[in-house]
Parts: C-alpha cells; structure tokens; sequence
C-alpha cells in the first residue's frame, strides 16, 4: 500500500506519477488504422480505446473487472441546513447500498462491476468549515489511505462514488479554493434546496473560504473537504499507481479529483468525465480540468452513477477496437476503408 503517516508524504507521491505505456499506445493507434471501418469513424470511441490501451499496457484491452467504490461521510457544514434532507439519510442509504437498493447497485450490476461501499466515521462528523478547519491533517491522511486500500489491484476500471448529506457544498467549497471565483458560481441545488436555500449555499461557502485562508490543494481538502472526498481523491491517486484507468463521476468526485490535478498538473491523465451532471458548478470544473464528457443526461444523483453508466460507452469502444477485424483479416479490400 502507498499508505502515508503525513500530507507531506502524499505530496511526494504526487511528484513520482507513472506514465502510461506508450508503445501499447502506438500498437494499438497502428491496430485501428487497420480495421474494417474508415478512418475515424468511431470518433471518439477510437481515442478512447487508445487511451485504455496505453494505460494497461495493452494493445488489444478488455474490460474484465471494473470495480466501483461509494465512500460515505457526514459533514458537520450540513447542520447549517445547506440540504433538503437530514444526515440521517447518509447512514439510510449507506444501508441500502448494502442491501444492493440504490441506483448505483442497478448499474454497477448492468455492466459487471464490482461494488464496495466504505462509510467513513459516520457517527464523528467533520467539523463545520465556517468556523475553522473541516479535518485535522491526520483525519485526511486517514481517509486518503482509506481511499487508497480500498482500490482492488486486480481491477482493470475504477469509479468512484460518494454520498454524504451537506457535500456539495463542501464539493463547492473545494472548487472554489482551488480555482477560485465567486462561491455563487460553484453552488448548486444538491439534493434539490429551493433558491433561499442556494443562497444560503453560496453565503456557507464564502464563510467557509474567508475562515480557511490557505490555498495549497492538499490544505484545501482538509479545510474545506470531507472524508468521502479524502478517500476518493486516495483511491484515484492509488489507481495512477497502478495504472487502472478512472472513469470519474460528478460534481463531487471531479472536485475531489481536481485537488490532485491542482498539486501536481497530468496526475489525472488517467481519468476520464463520466457525465456532465446538472449541479452548476460541474461543467465548469470539467472545463478547468479540460475533461470533455462522455455522457450528458441531467443526473444529478452521485454514488457514481454517471460514471458507472459510462462503464457501457468504454466496454463498447474496447469490443470494437479489439474484438473487430482488421481489412487483412476479413479480407476486404481497401485497407484505407474507403
């Protein structure tokens, strides 16, 4: 495990990312040129698959064991009534995750990933950002190495997921720390607030920036994060490691993922947008991140469910690319595809 007893220690981490395999890259940009389609004529599900394949190290990829994570945490912001419901429902639905009830056990089902759950410390909110600190520095390194074990090494896709009442304004904070911008341009409805309740979103994050100064990205997570975003900012930093891809999911995860693009620029070179979600801020981050979405439906619902839908989209570009035959093999003419 890339386990860390210090911030700093991941800070180092971050300056020793693996790069992807370059030359399964190229054999598989000289596999598709060969296939029996014109040139381009999956569009982006060719740039896709030559991105999985460079990343595994295989020019002729599948998709055998994507694995889909949902890291759960209550936030001690969510007592300023910045959701439509209560911090009950985080320990609620964290049961029906188990119980395989929710949207996401569906999807994860459809496309034949493996789902976990991991609730962190429910019972032990994080503090209220308006008045200090969300998280002491060893309460992020515990749920960033949550995150971190929780990644099966045998998995070949990993998404990751959240749920916990109160985050996407935490999720809006941590943009806003990170990129900057007027807080009222980072909220968003979450679980559906009426415009008071935006409001009151927007006037949360502003206190929350104006009491938690510091920029550095790591800082930003500690102070104005929470420990779902800890855990799936580590588990996206131990799939680099590994050389799995990410598909990443909404506002929430792209915040959290956006901290490490943020402490060290390409650490998410191996991560793809799921989704394009209907929370405000988070076509904004796609597009500082410069991350073009696979999918835009209007989902709104977390647990990486836009993300898992995605699994779908890269499983069929990858039966394409590896699974179809080339012009020599069907024996059609015009390798050029014509």
């Amino acid at each position: 495990m890339n386990a860390h007893d210090s911030l700093d220690g991941f800070r180092a981490l971050l300056a020793t990312l693996p790069d992807p395999d370059h030359r399964a890259r190229r054999a598989a940009r000289q596999r598709d040129s060969q296939l029996t389609k014109p040139p381009g004529a999956l569009g982006r599900l060719e740039e896709l698959a030559l991105w999985y394949a460079g990343w595994r190290g295989d020019p002729r990829p599948r998709i055998e064991a994507p694995q889909v994570i949902v890291f759960a945490g209550n936030h001690g912001v969510a007592a300023r009534g910045v959701s439509a419901f209560p911090a009950e429902v985080t320990e609620q639905m964290v049961a029906n995750f188990r119980a395989g009830g929710a949207a996401i056990n569906q999807l994860a089902r459809a496309f034949g990933a493996r789902m976990d759950v991991h609730a962190l410390e429910l019972d032990r909110p994080t503090a209220d950002f308006t008045q200090g600190p969300a998280m002491s520095a060893a309460e992020t390194v515990a749920a960033l190495v949550a995150g971190q074990e929780a990644v099966d090494p045998e998995a070949d896709l990993l998404v990751v997921g959240e749920m916990g009442i109160g985050n996407t304004t935490a999720a809006a904070a941590v943009a806003a720390g990170l990129f900057g911008g007027d807080p009222a341009g980072w909220a968003g409805r979450g679980t559906g607030v009426d415009d008071a309740g935006l409001a009151l979103k927007a006037r949360v994050v502003r206190e929350g920036l104006a009491a938690n100064p510091g920029r550095e990205p790591l800082e930003v997570l500690r102070c104005l994060g929470g420990r779902e975003l800890a855990a799936m900012a580590g588990a996206i930093l131990r799939a680099r490691m590994l050389r799995i891809p990410v598909i990443l999911d909404g506002f929430i995860c792209t915040a959290a993922a956006a901290v490490l693009e943020r402490a060290a620029p390409g650490a998410l070179e191996h991560a793809v947008a799921g989704h394009v979600s209907a929370e405000a801020g988070h076509r904004r981050l796609l597009e500082k991140l410069g991350k073009e979405p696979l999918l835009s439906l209007g989902m709104r619902l977390g647990e990486g469910s836009g993300a898992t839908l995605a699994i779908g989209l890269l499983k069929g570009a990858l039966a394409c690319h590896s699974g179809m035959a080339t012009f020599a093999e069907a024996g059609v003419a015009g390798g050029s595809g014509g």
